[in-house]
């Protein structure tokens, strides 16, 4: 029997969101909720959008799930600020791992995280709570993914490497085995990181240029891509 699950969303990721757990997971979305200033209809994708501040009422927390489908806003913060607000409302947050991709049993993952088909996860891999990892990805043998953070499409993170909070990989990313990236990382599309990275970096190119946190080009990179 399918179990209830609100999600925190009205945008294009809950509506995937919807999908991947309506047809692939042991949940049934019965609704949706947003921050009350931005509800601006009663309903999305045919059911009920509820202001956050009544959820608990129309959805107790004792009888329903919920699952946070936001993308990588303000570089994930927005993402993990509304994962703690659900969590201080009481309500379980369950991952989403598609049933179309490779993973091993010991596979350690927090809650709230959402990973799509086409991944092949090695062993003694361990991920954090609320990452979302897109669609076909590599990730090697006894790597850490830390909280909060993004993953986007095709990125190979090869074994033992260590990817911080809030993080950000883009397509085609590579990393290199036994590398760390602080929290706080912007590594873009088809960077090649070779080097460990410090927390606030920003990676670009086939053979990464890091510029550090203070650096200027960093600060306007990450202000115009996170608006931060």
């Amino acid at each position: 029997m399918s179990q209830p699950l609100v999600l925190f969303g009205s945008a294009e990721i809950a509506e995937l969101a919807k999908f991947y757990f309506d047809n692939d997971s042991n949940y049934q979305v019965v609704g949706f909720t947003v921050d009350d200033e931005f509800v601006e209809a009663d309903q999305f994708q045919g059911l009920p959008l509820v202001p956050f501040s009544e959820v608990a009422q129309r959805f107790p927390p004792e009888d329903c799930s919920m699952h946070v489908a936001l993308s990588y806003a303000k570089l994930n913060q927005l993402r993990e600020q509304k994962y703690k607000q659900a969590k201080a409302a009481g309500y379980q947050l369950p991952s989403y791992v598609c049933s179309k991709s490779v993973i091993w049993p010991d596979l350690k993952i927090g809650d709230n995280c959402f990973i799509l088909e086409n991944q092949t996860v090695q062993p003694t891999v361990e991920i954090g709570n609320n990452v979302m990892v897109w669609s076909g990805n590599h990730i090697g043998h006894g790597s850490v993914i830390g909280d909060h953070s993004y993953i986007a499409s095709h990125v190979v993170i090869s074994g033992h490497s260590r990817i911080g909070k809030r993080c950000f990989l883009g397509v085609n990313a590579t990393i290199k085995d036994f590398t760390t990236i602080g929290d706080d990382c912007f590594v873009a599309m088809d960077a090649s990181v070779n080097k460990d990275m410090a927390n606030g970096a920003v990676a670009l190119g086939a053979s990464a240029e890091i510029f550090t946190e203070d650096n200027r080009r960093a600060r306007a990179l990450k202000r115009t891509y996170f608006r931060v």
